[in-house]
């Protein structure tokens, strides 16, 4: 693990497209390590979102306190990552260059995977390849790509919904939820896309959550 940042840090890795921008961090100081690496997938980069989206930095947050490594990471082109969007295809590709990076930097730890609205997509396109120990997406589109083309995942996975969702149909997202088999666990908030004014609570959400279903015994 000694070529891992100590401190969050920001870098460029090789990728598909280009270099990739990422930031690297390690878990919280007062956390357990459990030889953990979390990847996070950010927002539609056509309409703003990046690896800086406040949705995002609080899984990341969530994650850390948890005792995960975390890596989030611009797709091509968006901030400093060259090339251009690829409307989900390349960014898969992105996703997969920076698990590649980060197993070698990592190789005993186990993957958590989540993704954000358009980054919920990516990330469950590759879900079967990084074959995570737990998933989350937050705000899945599932209106706007095809998740119908999409195998579920086999591991634990927990949907974050806001009921005020704007961006995201609240009810397509439900009844995406009822035909999945396995069914991921569902946690609703009141709340619109961006969780304004609840972003606390959702870190709160994605810890219970995930503890609740990884760690049922403490």
């Amino acid at each position: 693990m000694s070529d891992f940042p100590n401190d969050s840090t920001k870098m460029m890795i090789p990728g598909p497209a280009g270099q990739i921008e990422i930031i690297a961090s390690p878990p919280d100081a007062e956390a357990v390590d459990k030889n953990l690496v979390g990847l996070i997938c950010h927002p539609h980069p056509l309409y703003g979102g990046t690896m800086h989206n406040k949705v995002v930095h609080m899984i990341e947050k969530a994650y850390r306190d948890m005792g995960v490594h975390t890596v989030r990471f611009n797709f091509r082109g968006v901030g400093a990552s060259d090339g251009v969007f690829d409307d989900g295809a390349g960014e898969s590709e992105d996703l997969m260059a920076v698990h590649e990076w980060a197993t070698e930097q990592l190789p005993h730890c186990d993957v958590w995977l989540a993704g954000f609205s358009f980054g919920s997509y990516v990330a469950l396109r590759q879900v079967h390849e990084i074959n995570p120990m737990q998933m989350l997406t937050v705000a899945p589109p599932v209106e706007r790509y095809d998740f119908t083309e999409l195998a579920p995942p086999e591991c634990p996975w927990l949907v974050i919904m806001g009921d005020e969702d704007d961006v995201v149909s609240p009810r397509a997202v439900y009844e995406y939820v009822e035909q999945q088999n396995p069914k991921p666990q569902l946690v609703t908030m009141k709340a619109g896309h961006f969780f304004h004014r609840r972003l606390l609570d959702l870190k709160g959400a994605i810890k219970n959550g995930i503890l609740r279903q990884l760690y049922p015994d403490g």
